[in-house]
């Protein structure tokens, strides 16, 4: 999943960063809100994380602006701790979650998990699919009952993405839009090495390929 981390405290950023990618984001940043919202305007993310408290362009005007361009991806405000009015102000202008600094890391994350199954209609505290149940916090996989098997970054993410996308044509250019941040360019056939890997993994007939349009997950009906 690609994520979007707004953050003018540099320390804060570069440690959320951290955080962010070990937990299986794909991470891009931004330090004002004038890069913030061209980032989210241009680009294609699964969920964004943004400061209310940032120079050039405030976090609730970044969001209003969002959401008048009919910008509909999940959002998770960060606030001053006693600042009420900001979670107001956050709420109203468009925002799905919110939370107070400072934090620990874990809510963050546990938010994050929870927004995204949301806004995907997946109400299990395990994504499981066919079968397959992915552990989040492990980034492992579970195939049918068996031992937990463990996955590589870019495998997790590709994974938890058709698993939240059952039955959708996903193109590899869209894939790579979502599993890899702004700074990597990874070639086409480089996604194509990781879907063979899944299928190596889940079995190869959850992942089927319709040619000339890309990847679809779950059985056929």
């Amino acid at each position: 999943m690609r994520l979007l981390l707004v953050e003018d405290d540099l320390d804060l950023s570069r440690s959320l960063k951290t955080d962010l990618e070990c937990a299986g984001y794909a991470v891009d940043t931004a330090t004002d809100g004038e890069q913030g919202e061209f980032l989210g305007m241009t680009e294609s993310y699964d969920v964004v994380i943004l400061d209310l408290g940032l120079p050039k362009l405030s976090g609730v005007e970044v969001l209003k602006r969002w959401r008048a361009a009919n910008n509909s991806m999940p959002v998770i405000v960060l606030t001053a701790r006693d600042a009420w009015h900001e979670k107001v102000d956050g709420f109203k202008a468009g925002a799905d979650d919110y939370l107070g600094k400072p934090f620990h890391v874990q809510e963050l994350l546990a938010r994050l998990q929870a927004l995204l199954k949301r806004a995907y209609s997946q109400n299990q505290v395990t994504l499981t699919l066919e079968g397959v149940a992915l552990n989040e916090e492990q980034q492992t996989v579970i195939i049918n009952g068996g031992q937990p098997i463990n996955l590589t970054a870019i495998e997790f993410r590709l994974l938890r993405y058709f698993m939240l996308h059952p039955g959708k044509i996903l193109s590899k250019t869209h894939l790579s839009e979502h599993i890899y941040d702004y700074d990597s360019d990874p070639d086409s056939n480089v996604i194509e090495v990781y879907i063979n890997r899944l299928r190596r993994i889940v079995g190869n007939e959850l992942i089927h390929t319709r040619r000339g349009q890309g990847y679809v997950f779950g059985q056929k009906p």
